[in-house]
């Protein structure tokens, strides 16, 4: 059962790639219109691990994460 869902704001990344050093398991850099994006290979998991730490070095702070089971924004 899903317990965590994650949300990158691609309009607000810069493409820094700090998720990605961080968390290459689950995310990667993609290009949209020309420019480095930020992209999550999986919306949602059981388990935080490394999740947590790339949003929170997140210059931006563009990647949300929602605990679905108490309906509450972490990050």
């Amino acid at each position: 059962m899903t317990k965590y869902k994650f949300e990158i704001v691609t309009a607000e990344c810069t493409g820094c790639a700090a998720c990605n050093a961080c968390c290459p398991e689950n995310f990667e850099m993609t290009e949209i219109d020309g420019a480095p994006k930020a992209k999550a290979k999986k919306d949602e998991c059981e388990n935080l691990g490394c999740c947590m730490d790339a949003a929170q070095v997140c210059p931006v702070n563009c990647i949300h994460i929602t605990d679905v089971d108490e309906n509450k924004k972490l990050i």
